[in-house]
């Protein structure tokens, strides 16, 4: 009958499910029909911090300085890897993206990968210039750990290069700062740099005058002090202790004058495009950068030319800061040493920086959990 048909098609059926239910058939299937087998392991989540939560965490200005001061000393005792960074140009607007790589062994245990763009005509969207994300992952598995916004991050990290930079380089008694670049990077130097000098006298200057001006207000505001608007190059860093160079030239253009830095002075040229003259090593006591071999290559960064004539070599470079930060070789030994230190950006320093917040977020209750797999 019908139902002793169906009921003989049941018991014959029975078998051969529970035949594919097994590792081993389940993995010959997979492979037969190209798709995955059901996963095995617990659930994966990423821990995910957005732009709101970055800032929600309230970072302090030693807090962003110490995270980042300790990437630079891991990587000074050889306890990271870093490949130089890479740059995808997509050639449909003034701009490109950085994609910086590097992992820390024990005890942090993080790779990373922040893809960040740099798009110079974004403020007539009323964007920022430099937008992306930094992904995290377990060195030993590779397994997505965490996803951060790579906005706030890179432009902290980025002051505290430059102020860590300067905390073991320039004069303690540096009193007099003149700073080029009004982007979001530009706060974070000024601000962090502030913090650790105090400074007498700030200059600031930008190409655009509604973008310097309401730089210098929103320092003003937030340092608490006046900061002095200049009208050219010139008058912003002639004479200053320390001079940041920071510009978004559309190509290479020798803006800052040589003649202009004085002696005993710390010089931080970090523009994408060079605004410096080729001269400018030639003053210099003692050549700095953050990491030689992504110095030594690329397309772009301030002392390009510099590498490429030869003024800078592994011949002529004193140190990478990561070796002075864990002590291995001195910073600024005279008053009347004139030093340069050439910062390209670490992905080290956005993956300690990126950790730091992680903590800080747990114990705060703040970001989210994604599923992955």
């Amino acid at each position: 009958c019908r139902h002793a048909r169906v009921s003989r098609i049941r018991e014959t059926r029975a078998p051969s499910l529970r035949l594919l239910s097994t590792p081993a058939t389940l993995a010959h299937l997979a492979a037969l029909t190209g798709t995955r087998p059901p996963l095995s392991h617990e659930p994966l989540y990423i821990d995910f911090l957005n732009a709101l939560d970055v800032a929600a965490l309230n970072l302090t200005d030693s807090e962003i300085i110490s995270a980042v001061e300790a990437g630079l000393a891991a990587q000074g005792r050889n306890e990271t890897v870093i490949e130089p960074r890479m740059h995808l140009m997509p050639k449909v607007a003034n701009g490109h993206f950085n994609v910086l790589r590097g992992a820390f062994r024990a005890p942090m245990n993080r790779a990373g990968v922040k893809v960040i763009g740099d798009f110079v005509d974004n403020y007539k969207l009323g964007l920022p210039s430099e937008m992306g994300l930094l992904l995290l992952m377990d060195p030993a598995t590779g397994v997505p750990t965490a996803i951060v916004d790579g906005s706030h991050l890179t432009d902290m990290r980025t002051g505290a290069i430059t102020a860590i930079g300067a905390k073991h380089l320039a004069r303690k008694s540096s009193k007099i700062l003149g700073h080029v670049g009004a982007r979001g990077t530009a706060y974070w130097n000024v601000r962090l740099l502030d913090s650790l000098f105090d400074f007498d006298e700030i200059r600031v200057h930008s190409r655009r005058k509604e973008s310097r001006d309401a730089f210098g207000a929103k320092l003003s505001a937030d340092l608490g002090k006046p900061v002095t608007i200049t009208e050219d190059w010139r008058s912003c860093v002639e004479g200053a202790d320390i001079v940041v160079e920071a510009s978004r030239l559309d190509a290479p253009e020798p803006m800052l004058k040589t003649e202009w830095i004085k002696k005993g002075a710390f010089v931080v040229p970090y523009g994408t495009m060079s605004a410096v003259e080729l001269s400018l090593t030639d003053i210099m006591s003692k050549l700095v950068v953050d990491d030689w071999g992504q110095c030594k290559g690329g397309q772009f960064g301030s002392l390009r030319a510099h590498v490429e004539a030869g003024k800078l070599s592994e011949q002529t470079l004193h140190a990478e800061m990561g070796e002075i930060v864990a002590g291995l070789k001195p910073g600024r030994e005279h008053e009347d040493e004139t030093i340069l230190f050439w910062h390209r950006g670490l992905s080290l320093s956005d993956i300690a920086l990126g950790d730091f917040m992680l903590a800080k977020a747990k114990t705060m209750g703040l970001g989210q959990k994604l599923r992955y797999a």
